[in-house]
């Protein structure tokens, strides 16, 4: 253990020992949103693996991406996972750092989160979804936008770029594909400020929770079918790259690290430094007492879970 001496916030730190318990969810992707100084939602799960599933059909039922599920279960087989087998549900989550309105997408997580409703007590709800974002050739754009419009049945106009791509790998696109099972865009689409950017459904539902869009942004068509009439046109969007998340939760500082995209693993500092600048930087002067073996295994190993590493 080690510690960082700075400014106490007036949040007194215990040793949590009950594990990665977190605030209680109305729903399996709708949470209670924590107070301000505070970030975890939801709590891992786990399941059992049987003969009709693939690891990629669990993710699906429990809303979860494809990256996601792999990361936490390397050991199970993809496609024939064995039957019994205990699969971890990384359905716990700490949240951006970014305003808490509007939809929030965070890259490296593949995961869209968004504020805007309350329930039947009047709290504040965040609910989050797993996505598919642009590919290392064809990136998602960074920064602040909004919901420009939205359209249900959306036909689609393949950029020239998009089209002579496929041209190029021996498929011809044609210049519309009407709506439809054909139409990758599905059944709702969510257009955003920045043109040629989307938010939409996908005919192809096991490619959410991958880097394999040209930009755009994938969810599964249950998901968004839900989303789509709660999200208002002028809705603000927050694309972010977090791939550290820092958070409270009962006292305890946790980070839940995510793989870096692969275009920042060269650029950035090594991983381990970044988490332990994010940590100085967050902690602002409070005296806090780091678990060192906690903070290598995040960054050795990042499986995008929330982990305890203080004290």
């Amino acid at each position: 253990m080690f510690k960082l001496g700075v400014r106490h916030r007036g949040r007194g730190l215990a040793l949590l020992v009950s594990g990665l318990c977190a605030w209680a969810g109305v729903a399996a992707e709708t949470f209670v949103l924590p107070p301000a100084d505070l970030a975890l939602v939801g709590q891992l799960q786990t399941t059992r693996a049987n003969r009709a599933e693939t690891l990629l059909d669990i993710a699906r039922r429990f809303d979860v991406g494809q990256e996601e599920i792999l990361l936490v279960n390397p050991r199970v087989d993809r496609w024939l996972p064995e039957p019994g087998a205990e699969v971890l549900l990384p359905t716990s989550y700490i949240l951006p750092d970014a305003p808490r309105r509007g939809l929030v997408l965070n890259l490296p997580e593949m995961r869209l989160y968004y504020y805007g409703e309350r329930d039947e007590q009047g709290r504040p709800l965040v609910i989050t979804h797993p996505v598919s974002v642009g590919r290392m050739d064809w990136n998602t754009p960074l920064g602040q936008t909004r919901i420009a419009r939205k359209t249900e049945n959306p036909v689609w106009r393949p950029p020239l770029s998009i089209r002579e791509e496929a041209l190029a790998d021996g498929r011809e696109l044609p210049e519309l594909v009407p709506a439809g099972p054909d139409n990758p865009l599905g059944a709702y689409a969510m257009y955003l400020g920045i043109s040629g950017y989307l938010i939409h459904s996908t005919n192809k539902p096991y490619g959410v929770g991958m880097r394999v869009t040209h930009g755009c942004i994938r969810m599964y068509p249950e998901d968004i079918e839900r989303l789509y009439p709660r999200v208002p046109v002028g809705t603000p969007v927050y694309i972010v790259n977090q791939p550290i998340k820092l958070g409270w939760h009962a006292g305890t500082l946790f980070a839940e690290v995510h793989p870096r995209l692969d275009e920042d693993e060269e650029q950035g500092p090594p991983l381990l430094r970044e988490l332990l600048e994010r940590i100085y930087a967050f902690a602002d002067g409070l005296s806090l007492e780091v678990d060192g073996a906690a903070l290598k295994a995040a960054v050795l190993w990042p499986q995008g879970i929330p982990l305890p590493i203080s004290r």
